[in-house]
């Protein structure tokens, strides 16, 4: 059967009261920023636990923890780009 009702995924767009906007505004840029200061520590921490990885993975036995680090890096670091 397939619901023709409506998606989880649809967004309504809302209207913002005239007197209400100022803080609405003030509301999306401090959205906006805490998604973009995610995005950067993501990243960040991608690359230290690439960097780790790598360093650890020098050794034979390392390379059972170094790996997987290397490969939770870049998932962090392609996560935070895109």
């Amino acid at each position: 059967m397939v619901r023709e009702e409506g998606n989880v995924t649809d967004k309504k767009e809302k209207r913002v009261p005239f007197l209400l906007w100022p803080f609405y505004a003030i509301w999306r840029l401090v959205a906006f920023i805490l998604e973009v200061t995610g995005r950067i520590i993501g990243v960040v921490l991608g690359l230290v636990l690439l960097i780790l990885g790598l360093l650890v993975s020098l050794t034979v036995i390392g390379a059972v923890v170094g790996v997987p680090l290397i490969i939770l890096g870049m998932l962090l670091i392609l996560r935070g780009l895109f």
